[in-house]
């Protein structure tokens, strides 16, 4: 997928993540270039760095493809499980500490980023 920078088009459409699944994207921050995880939850969509705080790996086990369950998103590298709606890790060698949450909107059925 293209990178797409703030201010400018859409990261995805709504329909390109399945309700209750997620997906990666990649986008410019003001920190660089980074890959983002978009969890939806029917018409809502929360986003965070596609980095696990335990050892600055991504989550997906295959490329966008993650292990989520229940609501709860798994590191593919080590097993630390993060809570989709607060990003807290609740199991793992990471427990307490958080995904960082980047900021997404739904507009027109678009997920932009701020």
């Amino acid at each position: 997928m293209d990178t797409v920078t703030p201010g400018q088009e859409a990261l995805c459409q709504l329909d390109d993540i399945p309700d209750g699944e997620a997906i990666a994207v990649d986008a410019v921050l003001p920190d660089g270039e980074e890959s983002l995880i978009l969890l939806r939850r029917g018409g809502a969509v929360q986003a965070y760095l596609n980095i696990c705080p335990h050892a600055g790996r991504r989550l997906d086990w295959a490329p966008g493809k993650f292990l989520l369950k229940n609501e709860i998103l798994v590191c593919a590298a080590h097993g630390a499980s993060f809570r989709s709606g607060d990003g807290e890790c609740i199991a793992g060698p990471c427990r307490g500490e958080h995904l960082r949450a980047v900021a997404v909107r739904v507009e027109n059925d678009e997920v932009k980023l701020g």
